[in-house]
């Protein structure tokens, strides 16, 4: 199944865009207006898959109310099937731990398309599948196969 996902912030957002062998084709990190131009359901994906924010009883600033609009955004432009995905089920399925920090969520992908930096990553002279992935297109990376892994559960 290909599965776009993004990673969404207040002005920027990360998409992956997973081919039908889960592998990613496609990432880029954005302004959020260029994203939604991009969006609308067609051939490319099946399935959006973003991000979700999460309450857990702290006070939260503009940023994060900013963030939440542009979700709405998204998935109102695309129109087609979706999945909200929150981080905490994200760190559970790669990591099996809810308070799994960033690194340990990278480290897991990499062991996926892996084994190691040189076969997932790789070099310039010979890139792996993640060749090129930096920032926050990690994390919409980790909210793809969150989802198609779930979605292969469910099947």
């Amino acid at each position: 199944m290909r599965v776009l996902a993004i990673d969404p912030g207040p002005t920027e957002s990360a998409y992956v865009l997973l081919n039908d062998e889960g592998v990613p084709s496609q990432w880029e990190k954005v302004p959020n207006d260029d994203l939604r131009a991009l969006l609308s359901p067609s051939p490319w994906a099946q399935l959006l898959a973003v991000e979700m924010v999460a309450s857990y009883g702290m006070p939260v600033g503009a940023e994060v109310f900013q963030t939440v609009l542009w979700i709405g955004r998204f998935i109102e432009r695309w129109g087609g099937p979706y999945k909200l995905v929150y981080r905490k089920d994200v760190t559970m399925h790669l990591c099996n731990n809810r308070a799994a920090k960033d690194a340990n969520v990278r480290a897991a992908l990499i062991d996926r398309y892996g084994p190691g930096k040189d076969v997932s990553i790789g070099k310039k002279a010979n890139p792996g599948p993640l060749y090129g992935l930096t920032g926050d297109c990690w994390s919409a990376l980790a909210v793809a196969v969150t989802v198609v892994d779930s979605e292969g559960e469910a099947a």
